[in-house]
């Protein structure tokens, strides 16, 4: 007879609520079309932070990024009606609508004014410039007198 450890893999509810962001209750993040959200990366380095979103197949006049005190939103929306023409039926026609919109709270360390966007190859790419006062200094020699 061999003993195995029992071992609690499912996660507690306490757990689960935390992983989800079940308590962040404000709709910063949400899509209107039951299609999921766009993948986000956010890199930082000493110049600054950047997003970029994979949303393919849009163009850059779909977008629409505000900045309200420290919170950037972007957001979309997108409906694609094709024409009818006379005489034509159909059996099946699926309706092409896609909407979302995902915010950032950005730090107070960022140049607001200097922010930038552009679409390229499927992915927008959001640039936010840190303020000069916020970027690290390079080491500094002290003399001693």
């Amino acid at each position: 007879m061999t003993l195995t450890r029992f071992s609690n893999q499912l996660p507690t509810l306490f757990e689960r609520l935390f992983e989800n962001d079940m308590l962040d209750w404000s709709n910063r993040n949400y899509s209107t079309t039951n299609t999921t959200l766009p993948s986000v990366n956010i890199k930082e380095n000493e110049e600054g932070f950047e997003v970029e979103m994979a949303i393919p197949g849009m163009d850059k006049g779909d977008f629409k990024i505000e900045l309200n005190h420290d919170v950037l939103t972007i957001s979309s929306e997108k409906k694609v009606e094709n024409e009818v023409k006379e005489g034509e039926h159909f059996t099946r026609r699926e309706f092409s609508y896609q909407a979302f919109s995902r915010s950032f709270t950005l730090p107070n360390t960022v140049d607001n004014e200097r922010i930038n966007a552009k679409y390229e190859n499927g992915i927008l790419s959001v640039a936010i410039p840190k303020r000069e006062e916020a970027r690290p200094k390079p080491v500094r020699q002290i003399a001693i007198s």
